[in-house]
């Protein structure tokens, strides 16, 4: 069994100063909904054993963020920056994912940004949680949180309408049913 974790960027800045997309930083509530969503990661086990981050400042900043949110409950994972992350379409995270297999983490994490990790995980959602997969139908928001189980032994293997959706969370929605 192997679990992926699709986490979206948090909310960030309209523009960045120097005019670049991939420099656009958090704003207050960005950081503000990284912690939540960083702390809820670290309440709720398995943790991931690696995490894949775009090398975009706003996912970055998603990841450091969230890292100290959790970290005090949390065995530190294997971090890797990839640019090719940024942009991606889902095929080219599926490809991603599926190179994990040579590290063969357990639990993989990948911080990145729509809308490819929205349309992957509508792609890779074959069944699970019915009222998360309605909701994740219409938005992977920012500091949106997907997780999938896959019966398979390797990376490898991840494929299309495969996975198992076994919960999608953001602070928004933790926020409406007021808890974990």
């Amino acid at each position: 069994m192997r679990r992926l974790m699709l986490l979206r960027h948090a909310k960030t800045e309209s523009h960045a100063p120097s005019g670049r997309d991939q420099d656009r930083r958090l704003d207050d509530r960005g950081r503000s909904d990284a912690a939540e969503i960083g702390g809820w990661i670290g309440r709720h086990p398995p943790f991931p054993d690696s995490v894949l981050v775009s090398h975009a400042i706003r996912a970055r900043q998603t990841w450091e963020i969230a890292w100290e949110a959790m970290k005090d409950r949390v065995p530190r994972p294997q971090v890797e920056l990839l640019p090719e992350l940024y942009g991606a379409d889902p095929s080219h995270l599926l490809q991603t994912i599926r190179e994990a297999s040579a590290a063969d983490p357990r639990r993989l994490m990948l911080v990145g940004h729509n809308p490819g990790m929205h349309e992957l995980a509508l792609a890779l959602a074959g069944s699970g949680d019915a009222a998360g997969r309605k909701r994740l139908a219409d938005n992977l928001p920012t500091s949106g949180l997907a997780v999938f189980d896959f019966e398979i032994g390797d990376w490898a293997d991840v494929a299309f309408r495969r996975g198992r959706l076994v919960l999608f969370v953001s602070p928004k929605l933790l926020k409406q049913t007021s808890g974990d």
